[in-house]
This record gives structure tokens, C-alpha cells and sequence, in this order.
């Protein structure tokens, strides 16, 4: 039971897993650049306002530290030294000036140089460090809190001795005695102040958002509507249209786009014409010898004379044959053709090996055509990387072509050696087709490996011309060359015979011992 839920789940999973690749696939461009637009900006905007923050508070704060430092400065003014006694000159309309404000609270505190007590409000802190006192005179800030508000703080030392009324002390050198003075003053005005300075900026904020994401919108539209205008005039299409794409009606970045679906649409067209043509041409080798085969039968059907009929079914036998190897041959061409090395990977084999058992095959076929069929096998062992039945299609139709085109009482050789060392084959191994027939000129040698091609006057009336297209395609898809000469051992000048050379590439270590079958 838990392996039937198991398996009834999996295709569940893999149906997720298509369906989210096909969501993945069907994203569109519009939706993902608006994503790499819009997320940095959202992104980025409360980072803007946070600091915009931080930069209106440090505005809001330089005025009212101006004021609370001429405060201070005014008030330390005020403070003297009469009679050994620290006073303030200080009337009571100027401590309600110094206090009068309409929102924010303002305390003061002035102590001698003991810390007592002399003018003020006796709950504000003293900022006693250890350095302040060295620089009397300057003014300094801090943050503080007075009867549980924040408060800013200014502050400064006065030198009483620069501050004696009465006395001239200026030639009297005694140790500094300080002051201190403090203003402070809450923070109401200044939060306002930067709230207001944060209104200013965020309020158009608001306002040119939606606007610039309209523009965005509108951006995109507008620059995407290439695509949509191209998508259009390609569905717009007949099916059998597969003429380039003008490429003059596209921005400069889809161009090379569209050149990749001219060069892939003109790989198609070449591939239907070329398939087109294959068909064609098959279809009217196939009609030769079925019209054969239709006429010698209805002749049989009208003759009476057992020699008659005996002769027109000869003839319809030789038709067949010929229907029979045209179809093979059309069907070898076509598995060469679709054969991959994923869908049958290469093996490495002996090819002198390998030929010996492919030409067996062949010797029977020889004896009926009274040919000396004969085979040079290598002195080493030529490694090679092979499919092994695409191979023994190409040199069984090398060896078919060669039967069939010599004549009674004549030669057909298979030879594999290997590239010497001295010449340009080095690093080869080689395998030779050679007979004795009429031979090939060179003008004909590149139609040959062309389909349905055959030389007039060959001789060869009932052939195919599938057989050296194969082998072209096999030699290709293995990386090997196929040439084409006279047969140089042939002594007849009338039949002077042709030599097909096969060249592969050699593997630098020896075969291993196989198990392939090569029968």
C-alpha cells in the first residue's frame, strides 16, 4: 500500500515540478524588468526618508544652537566676582526674558567654583569633566533631561579672575577660579521645526511616486512595443512562410535576435527543401519498379503459356528485388541520418577485425557473381571509435557498390592498413573498397555521394544511387574522409577501376579485447 501511495504521489510531484518550470518558462519581460525597476525603489525610499530625517533634525538644531550659545554667552557675562563672592548682575525683567517662550521651556543655572549654588534652577545637572575646565570661555552642548524632559544644554566656564569688580587682579597670579553657566532649553521647537522640514519633503514624495511609476509604466510600454509589433507580424505568418525577418523594423538590441531566427529559419527551409526533394526523389525511384511489377503482373495474368508466365514472373521477381533494396536503402540513409551518439553510444574496436567479419558476409554474394573477392587484413591492430551498425553499413555498401559495378571475372579487394608514420596518414587507419570495373572520372566524383545520382552509362541500371550517400553520412558523423581515385593496381585501360579510401582516426591505446558481435 505505501508503494501505490508512492507512486501515485510522484507523478503529483513531477506535475509540480512541470507546471512551476512552465511558470518559470512564461514569465514575462515586462513583469520581470518593472520588478528591477520598482523593488530598488521602494527599497530605496524609506532609506531616503530615514535620512532626510537625520539631515532635517542637524538643520532644525544650527538656529537653535546659535541662540542658546548667545544665551549663554550673554549670561556668563553677567556673572562677576565682588568681595570674593560670586554675584549676577541679573534683574528680574532680564530672568523673565531669559525664560519667556511660547512652547519650549528654558532653565538656567550658574554655580561658583565649589559647585554652589548662586542663580537658577537647581535641577539641572552639573557637566563636570576633567577637561572642561581648560578652555574657559568656549561654549559646549550636551543633551540632558529636566524634570523628566529632554533638554539641550549649553554651557561655559568664566574666569572669575578676568571678572573681579572692584579690585584689579590682572597682575596677580592666582589659580583659575571658574563659573560655570548653563542655558537649556527643551526640544519642542526643534522636533517641530524638522517635522515640518520632513512634511516639505515627503509630502511631494507622495505626489511624484505614482507618477514617476505611471512614467515607468509608460517607459516600458513604449519601449517593450517592439517586441509586441514583431511577435504580431510573425504570428501574422502563413505557415509555410519561412522568409527571413526584416530586421530594419527592430531596435538595435533585438537585432541579433532576429538575425539568430533568420539563420535558424533558413536551417529549416534548407532542411524542408532538402527533405522535400528526398521525398520526391524516392517517390519516383519507387514508381519505376512498382510500375515494373504492375505490368509484368497483369502480363502474367493475360498469358496462357506456362513459359510465358514463368518469364514474366522472372521479371516481376527482379522488380521486387530492386523495390525491396531501393526501401532498405532509403530506410539506412534515413537511420544514418537520425543516429546520435546518445541514442547508440560509440565503441572502440579493431577495424581490421571488424572488416574481416563484415566482408564474410559478402563472400557467398561473390561466388554468385563470379568476382575474386579478397581481403588484406592489417599486420597491427587499428583501434578506432565506432558505431558498429552504422559501420558495417558504410563499408557493406562500399562493397555492394564495388560488386555491382564490376564485371564477371573481375577483382574486388578490402584492405585496412594502417598511416605510416613518414606520409600524411600518420595516425590514421584506413580502409579501402578497390575494384575492377569501369571506374569513376574524376568530374563525377563529388555527385556520386549525392542522392540518386548515377553515372550514365554505367552499367548500372538497376542501382539505387542511395548506396555512397550513405556512406558519406556514416564517414561524416564518425569524423572520417572519404576520397575517391582510380584503382592505381588495375592493368586493363579500358576498366581502369576505382578505389574508395575510408580514413579514421586512430586511438592512440590499443583496443581492449571486445565482446562485440560483429556477425
Amino acid at each position: 500500500m505505501r508503494d501505490a501511495q508512492s507512486l501515485a504521489a510522484q507523478p503529483s510531484s513531477s506535475t509540480k515540478a512541470a507546471a512551476h518550470a512552465e511558470e518559470r518558462v512564461q514569465r514575462s519581460l515586462f513583469g520581470e524588468i518593472l520588478d528591477w525597476m520598482l523593488v530598488p525603489l521602494l527599497l530605496l525610499w524609506p532609506i531616503s526618508i530615514a535620512i532626510t530625517y537625520v539631515v532635517a533634525k542637524s538643520i532644525a538644531n544650527q538656529p537653535f544652537d546659535q541662540a542658546l550659545d548667545d544665551s549663554v554667552t550673554v549670561l556668563s557675562q553677567q556673572v562677576s566676582e565682588v568681595n570674593g563672592k560670586v554675584v549676577t548682575r541679573l534683574t528680574n525683567p532680564s530672568r523673565d526674558f531669559l525664560r519667556a517662550d511660547d512652547v519650549d521651556a528654558v532653565y538656567y543655572l550658574i554655580t561658583g567654583p565649589h559647585g554652589e549654588y548662586i542663580d537658577g534652577d537647581r535641577d539641572m545637572h552639573l557637566p563636570v569633566t576633567e577637561e572642561d575646565p581648560l578652555h574657559p570661555g568656549r561654549v559646549r552642548f550636551l543633551d540632558s533631561s529636566v524634570h523628566g524632559s529632554d533638554v539641550r544644554i549649553a554651557y561655559t566656564y568664566v574666569d572669575l579672575r578676568n571678572a573681579i569688580d572692584g579690585n584689579d587682579a590682572a597682575g596677580k597670579k592666582e589659580p583659575p577660579r571658574l563659573a560655570l553657566v548653563q542655558v537649556g532649553e527643551t526640544l519642542e521647537k526643534r522636533a517641530r521645526l524638522a517635522n515640518e522640514i520632513i512634511k516639505g519633503v515627503i509630502l511631494p514624495q507622495f505626489l511624484i511616486l505614482p507618477i514617476a511609476l505611471a512614467l515607468i509604466w509608460f517607459a516600458l510600454s513604449r519601449g517593450l512595443s517592439p517586441l509586441s509589433e514583431l511577435q504580431q507580424r510573425i504570428r501574422a505568418r502563413r505557415p509555410d512562410d519561412l522568409s527571413p525577418i526584416d530586421s530594419g523594423q527592430v531596435p538595435e538590441e533585438i537585432s541579433p535576435l532576429v538575425g539568430s531566427l533568420n539563420d535558424m529559419l533558413s536551417r529549416l527551409s534548407l532542411s524542408i527543401q532538402t527533405q522535400k526533394r528526398f521525398i520526391a526523389d524516392a517517390a519516383h525511384q519507387m514508381k519505376t519498379p512498382l510500375a515494373g511489377m504492375r505490368m509484368q503482373s497483369e502480363l502474367a495474368l493475360r498469358q496462357t503459356s506456362h513459359q510465358d508466365i514463368h518469364r514474366s514472373l522472372e521479371q516481376l521477381a527482379k522488380s521486387s528485388e530492386s523495390a525491396t533494396r531501393l526501401v532498405n536503402q532509403l530506410l539506412s540513409l534515413a537511420r544514418a541520418e537520425n543516429q546520435s551518439q546518445e541514442s547508440a553510444p560509440f565503441v572502440q574496436v579493431d577495424l581490421s577485425e571488424f572488416a574481416r567479419a563484415v566482408v564474410q558476409d559478402w563472400v557467398q554474394t561473390s561466388f554468385t557473381q563470379r568476382i575474386d573477392f579478397g581481403f588484406e587484413q592489417a599486420d597491427q591492430a587499428l583501434p578506432v571509435l565506432c558505431n558498429p551498425l552504422m559501420l558495417r553499413e558504410l563499408l557493406g555498401n562500399l562493397i555492394d557498390n564495388a560488386l555491382h559495378y564490376t564485371p564477371v571475372e573481375g577483382r574486388v579487394t578490402v584492405r585496412v592498413r594502417g598511416g605510416g608514420v613518414e606520409n600524411s596518414a600518420a595516425g590514421l587507419a584506413i580502409l579501402e573498397v578497390e575494384d575492377t570495373g569501369a571506374g569513376i572520372p574524376p568530374a563525377e566524383r563529388d555527385h556520386v555521394f549525392h542522392r540518386f545520382y548515377r553515372i550514365l552509362g554505367s552499367g548500372g541500371g538497376n542501382g539505387s544511387g542511395l548506396g555512397l550517400a550513405i556512406v558519406r553520412e556514416i564517414a561524416q558523423q564518425h569524423g572520417a574522409e572519404v576520397t575517391i581515385s582510380y584503382n592505381p593496381r588495375s592493368t586493363d585501360p579500358e576498366l581502369p577501376g576505382s578505389l574508395f579510401r575510408v580514413s579514421f582516426r586512430l586511438l592512440e591505446t590499443p583496443a581492449p579485447e571486445s565482446n562485440t558481435d560483429f556477425h
